[in-house]
């Protein structure tokens, strides 16, 4: 048996001298992936969880809000929707920002006591562990995503089919987005106690603030501030590329939006990982 440590294991070789095989890093990023999906199949609280949220909005809230709250003709529909087939995009939204949060607590867990800790002191840089664990969450989401629009079918909720081949990438984007936001919150938090009041002030401000619930113009009519808290709420956009995208359309400004958060937030998470320079120093947690 070898009993050299998981990242040594998987590098091989010291994965950072110059020609360092790239199958090495493949072999490091197919076994963190694995890992992650060993960890959702076996936690069925977890999946469950991940598909009850939505769907109770979407049985209870929507129902009830079904004959209130009308939807007028705006892009990317091309005529009068159900309150319920607009806020489907919004709940997609919602699993995948669940799934970041989730995702993130699993990383301070797995930082301190688990399999990450073991990997950063491995061959391989931290900001290929950090892509990889993020690579890993967004497989999940997009899976669970896949299965709520498969559940809300029997709704009444009918997008084009090539819609769900479109939505793919706007999926993959915007759960990169949500999960290296949630790296840079895990990247803050030293405690597992203390993770579930940041989660709250994190999650539930993001999705009431977004486009999820409600068209934009309609929160514009009602506050202007709001109207541009919503406009600078990365879940905005993210939620308008899935709903565009779910229709055969693409929203090039949300792009743009969700491309520069992804941006800021990875290379917010590769400082405040870094054991030199990053949070973790500064709270003398760095190894």
């Amino acid at each position: 048996m070898n009993d050299a440590p998981l990242g040594w294991q998987l590098a091989g070789q010291d994965a950072t001298t110059p020609g360092a095989a790239p199958a090495r890093y493949a072999r490091c990023l197919a076994g963190i992936i694995r890992r992650e999906a060993l960890r959702w199949t076996n936690q069925r609280g977890r999946f469950v969880s991940a598909l009850v949220r939505p769907l109770m909005w979407l049985v209870v809230f929507a129902a009830g809000f079904h004959f209130v709250l009308g939807v007028s003709i705006t892009p990317p529909y091309r005529t009068y929707i159900p309150y319920e087939v607009y806020i489907a995009p919004g709940l997609a939204g919602m699993i995948q920002l669940f799934n970041g949060m989730q995702s993130s607590l699993s990383m301070v867990y797995d930082r301190e006591m688990g399999s990450m800790r073991t990997l950063m002191v491995s061959p391989f840089p931290r900001w290929f562990l950090l892509t990889a664990k993020l690579l890993a969450g967004v497989a999940v989401s997009i899976v669970q995503a896949y299965i709520f629009f498969a559940v809300a079918w029997f709704w009444d909720i009918h997008p084009p089919w090539t819609g769900y081949l479109a939505v793919l990438p706007a999926l993959v984007l915007s759960g990169l987005m949500l999960g290296a936001l949630g790296l840079v919150l895990s990247s803050f938090i030293r405690q597992l106690e203390n993770f579930a009041g940041v989660m709250n002030f994190v999650i539930f401000p993001m999705f009431f603030t977004s486009g999820a619930l409600y068209p934009l113009w309609r929160m514009q009519q009602a506050s202007q501030t709001l109207y541009w808290l919503a406009q600078a709420n990365p879940f905005t956009h993210a939620v308008e590329l899935i709903r565009f995208a779910l229709y055969d359309r693409f929203n090039a400004v949300s792009a743009l939006a969700v491309c520069g958060y992804l941006a800021v937030f990875m290379a917010a998470a590769i400082v405040g990982y870094d054991p030199g320079r990053g949070f973790l120093a500064r709270r003398g947690g760095g190894e």
